[in-house]
């Protein structure tokens, strides 16, 4: 079965770095701000810097004090209901491509904002991006490979050497389940 993830595990991971970078957890440097008085983003970073923290704790902090983005505090489900709010004929696609996912080995959907990882224990090997209202990218990491037929250069990041733009769920095909499975395959 698929675990699908959203930005809470990152949050997790952010606190743990925080307490091994400093040797203390949120509680204590909420009160550390407040002793501080510092009241904007600008001189908290500036006084979290000169206090040793830095990276993904300066972040965690910051948020804590000042506020979370919405799409941090989303859930999974969420977060892909708001990609395709504006383009429901699409969700088939994500869906067929997810089930897909379901039968790979030890494949975690991560979701963000804009678009969800395919997650394999080593790195993502694809992303599925609703690039526009009448349009899903799937970007593969096919290391190496050239673009051929369907697949083409992406435009979705620079881990994801290859995609295959769909406009229907039939498109989610044999070739593509294919593909899925190949770079699912190079990237466990």
């Amino acid at each position: 079965m698929t675990q699908t993830r959203d930005w809470q595990r990152n949050r997790d991971m952010w606190v743990r770095v925080l307490e091994r970078q400093t040797g203390s957890g949120v509680d204590e440097w909420h009160r550390r701000i407040a002793a501080a008085g510092v009241d904007d983003e600008a001189a908290l970073r500036d006084w979290l810097g000169r206090e040793g923290v830095k990276g993904y704790a300066q972040t965690l902090l910051v948020m804590e004090r000042f506020g979370y983005p919405d799409f941090l505090l989303a859930s999974a489900d969420e977060l892909i209901e708001r990609q395709y709010a504006d383009r429901p004929q699409l969700r088939p696609i994500f869906e067929a491509l997810v089930s897909a996912a379901n039968g790979l080995e030890d494949v975690v959907v991560q979701t963000r904002k804009t678009y969800v990882s395919l997650v394999t224990p080593v790195r993502t090997f694809a992303r599925i991006v609703p690039a526009t209202k009448h349009r899903v990218d799937l970007g593969l990491r096919l290391d190496g490979m050239k673009p051929r037929g369907r697949l083409v250069p992406s435009t979705i990041h620079e881990t994801m050497t290859l995609q295959i733009s769909l406009t229907a769920v039939e498109q989610v095909d044999e070739e593509v389940l294919d593909w899925l499975g190949k770079a699912h395959a190079r990237n466990s």
